[in-house]
């Protein structure tokens, strides 16, 4: 069988993102349960960094653990990636030593470089285009608090970034019309947007995008790599804050998202986490049960 990979949502069909959220919401209640699972057994994962992060090397070394597996953390300081060695030989070796990679960087063409060359499926877990890893967790949250989110509104605010792309993805996979608020000059990729027009539509108005919006999402203004366009970034996004007066716009029943970490006072209120719509945290631990779920499906298929 052909070694599949997760670089976006769009390498797994619709059907079997939908049969992957379910199987971690039944991980999530395994290990409520406290049921010892341990498929991973003599597994090893590898993780490669070439961003920092928390979620998500805690969520992944933490998943494959209570998978019974092993995990490795791999900085740019400890491979030879870091000294210029090709991604190619790199990826033919690490790979022939692990049974599973994940991959945050920032350039996603050299993620599908590495995938090309790896004997093991590959998770990208971010890249300056990118972040499918997240939209998973994303979209359990939303099943376990509403529902399916097919025929649903969402509306994102904020920068047309690799959370962004990302959305307009799942758009596409789950069924679901998406509403960009940005500034001029931050959209998404446009290739995407034309791609999807039939359900995205690009808007400059955060109230207008909110409006009967049943998932509402941002992100910070700046990301990692873009620290010194933050003061511009900061003028450019005024007005673009989601807020409990923002969200009153929304459907009644409507949710409030942030993949985290959260700048209060910029992209969100102060109180917008602590607000009684925001599901903040139960989708920042859905992180866990989400890949423990595509690790799961990417190495044995569905359970």
């Amino acid at each position: 069988m052909a070694t599949r990979h997760f670089l976006t949502l769009l390498d797994l069909t619709p059907d079997e993102l939908d049969k992957v959220i379910q199987r971690a919401i039944e991980l999530k209640a395994m290990r409520a349960r406290g049921e010892v699972y341990e498929p991973m057994k003599s597994r090893v994962l590898g993780m490669i960094f070439e961003k920092s992060s928390t979620r998500t090397r805690v969520s992944f070394e933490a998943g494959m653990s209570q998978f019974g597996g092993s995990a490795i953390f791999l900085s740019p300081r400890d491979t030879q990636l870091g000294r210029g060695e090709p991604i190619e030989d790199s990826a033919r070796v690490i790979s022939r030593m692990l049974d599973i990679i994940m991959v945050r960087t920032f350039d996603h063409g050299q993620l599908e470089r590495f995938a090309e060359y790896s004997q093991v499926p590959v998770i990208n877990a971010l890249t300056d285009d990118y972040h499918p890893c997240q939209l998973l967790a994303d979209i359990q949250t939303y099943v376990e608090h509403r529902g399916s989110i097919r025929g649903k509104t969402v509306a994102w605010i904020g920068d047309g970034n690799n959370m962004c792309n990302s959305y307009i993805n799942a758009a596409r996979q789950f069924g679901f019309e998406l509403r960009i608020a940005c500034p001029e000059g931050f959209e998404p990729d446009a290739g995407l947007m034309a791609a999807n027009a039939d359900r995205v539509q690009l808007l400059r108005s955060p109230q207008e995008a909110v409006s009967g919006a049943h998932l509402v999402v941002t992100d910070v203004w700046a990301s990692m790599g873009q620290e010194e366009e933050q003061a511009a970034r900061m003028q450019a996004f005024a007005g673009f804050q989601v807020s409990p007066a923002l969200m009153n716009g929304a459907a009644e029943d409507a949710l409030f998202m942030h993949c985290l970490p959260a700048h209060r006072g910029e992209e969100i209120s102060e109180d917008m986490l602590e607000d009684s719509r925001s599901v903040v945290f139960d989708e920042a631990e859905n992180r866990l049960h989400a890949q423990k779920a595509l690790m799961e499906f990417l190495l044995f298929g569905h359970r």
